[in-house]
């Protein structure tokens, strides 16, 4: 640790300071950080990684301690985030010994000191689903998410090759699943183009959900870029899909996604679920619809701790309106017989049970499976998804 001198500690405070000065938290914290460096050019590439860690480190203490200051706060973040850390070493040199403890005894001291509480990481623990095992998963905030990669059907010794050619560490989980170290860039490696996508674990788990039949007709409502039937068309290359969301601009980066995945059969359109879909549609019924909802994100706070402390709990009766307004204009699209696939990437209850509950109460849906993909298990985001079965 001798290379990390005072004066160089400072400088990284400094950096920091400056780049949480210019958040207006307008945008994604990573896009701002972006711009941020492109105009503080003077920057290296240690400025900048020294930077982007002790910035999300800050923002994974949700609102914590927020009686302390700025700096004595980010001490406080990077002693739960980091095994070591020079800044923690030059300014509470008394919790140096402590770096290596595991996480939960980390917190338990700083509890003890009486300046901090594990449930002000994540404020909304009231709305949070009885399903969801509270303390791993507040836990879980305070540590940096893997990237996983879903490959291409038959191409994951190809995959590994060339991760192994690179000497790039990996996991591999299942047979087409494989964890990175968060921050790993793949865009130089052009071999992998194709074969890959960027996908996270929970994410690729839905599809135990679909179960699609070769030449079923099956509609993604809110494609958003495609992940979603990415996976079902791997899986099931004859399945007739439409793909919709509300504008072309989000249709046009499916497209590009569907292109490099060499998947060229698809229909789409633009729509507004929020009105009827039957003037578009018409009387068109499907074998299988995903409808991955608009939602608050909170299962995945943890790759945008920012989100935090810029969330309001009002916007989850919000959401759940809107999901339930969605859902009703959907299901008279649902064969009989045939599922409803309802997934979110949040641990609200109102976002999930009692969207189902809805669905169960109105439509004539019953839950074949209902389940939490618990990411935080495996440092991967929180889903939720609901198998439902039109009768």
């Amino acid at each position: 640790m001798a290379e990390f001198s005072e004066r160089r500690v400072h400088q990284q405070i400094r950096n920091f300071e400056r780049a949480m000065d210019g958040f207006e938290a307008d945008q994604p914290f990573s896009r701002y950080l972006t711009t941020f460096f492109k105009v503080n050019k003077q920057m290296g590439s240690s400025d900048r990684k020294s930077t982007s860690r002790l910035c999300y480190n800050y923002f994974r203490l949700g609102i914590a301690a927020s009686q302390l200051s700025q700096q004595r706060r980010l001490v406080l973040a990077e002693f739960l985030c980091e095994q070591e850390s020079p800044l923690v070493t030059l300014l509470e040199p008394s919790y140096g010994d402590k770096l290596n403890l595991p996480l939960k005894d980390k917190i338990a001291f700083l509890e003890s000191e009486g300046f901090f509480k594990l449930k002000d990481v994540f404020p909304f623990t009231d709305h949070i689903s009885e399903e969801v095992d509270l303390a791993p998963f507040l836990e879980s905030q305070l540590i940096q998410p893997l990237l996983y990669i879903r490959v291409k059907r038959g191409k994951t010794k190809v995959a590994c090759a060339i991760l192994d050619d690179n000497q790039i560490p990996y996991i591999l989980i299942g047979e087409q699943t494989i964890a990175l170290n968060n921050g790993t860039s793949l865009q130089r490696f052009e071999l992998l183009e194709g074969i890959i996508e960027v996908q996270d674990l929970s994410s690729q788990r839905t599809l135990d959900y679909m179960q699609p039949l070769e030449k079923e007709s099956w509609w993604d409502a809110c494609a958003a870029s495609g992940g979603k039937s990415l996976l079902l068309m791997d899986a099931c290359p004859s399945v007739n899909l439409l793909v919709s969301d509300v504008r072309m601009s989000i249709l046009r980066n499916l497209d590009e996604r569907f292109d490099r995945a060499g998947i060229k059969h698809y229909r789409k359109k633009i729509l507004d679920l929020t009105k009827n879909t039957f003037q578009l549609l018409g009387s068109e019924r499907f074998d299988g619809v995903l409808l991955d909802a608009p939602c608050t994100g909170s299962g995945t706070w943890g790759r945008t701790p920012e989100m935090v402390r810029q969330f309001r709990s009002e916007k989850i009766a919000e959401f759940n309106a809107l999901q339930k307004s969605i859902v009703s204009n959907v299901v008279g699209h649902v064969k009989i017989g045939k599922p409803l696939i309802y997934i979110t990437c949040s641990i609200f209850k109102a976002e999930n049970e009692d969207v189902v509950q809805y669905i169960v109460d109105n439509f004539g849906f019953e839950v074949e499976r209902m389940d939490y993909l618990k990411g935080y298990q495996e440092k991967a985001d929180s889903m939720f998804v609901a198998r439902l079965i039109k009768k």
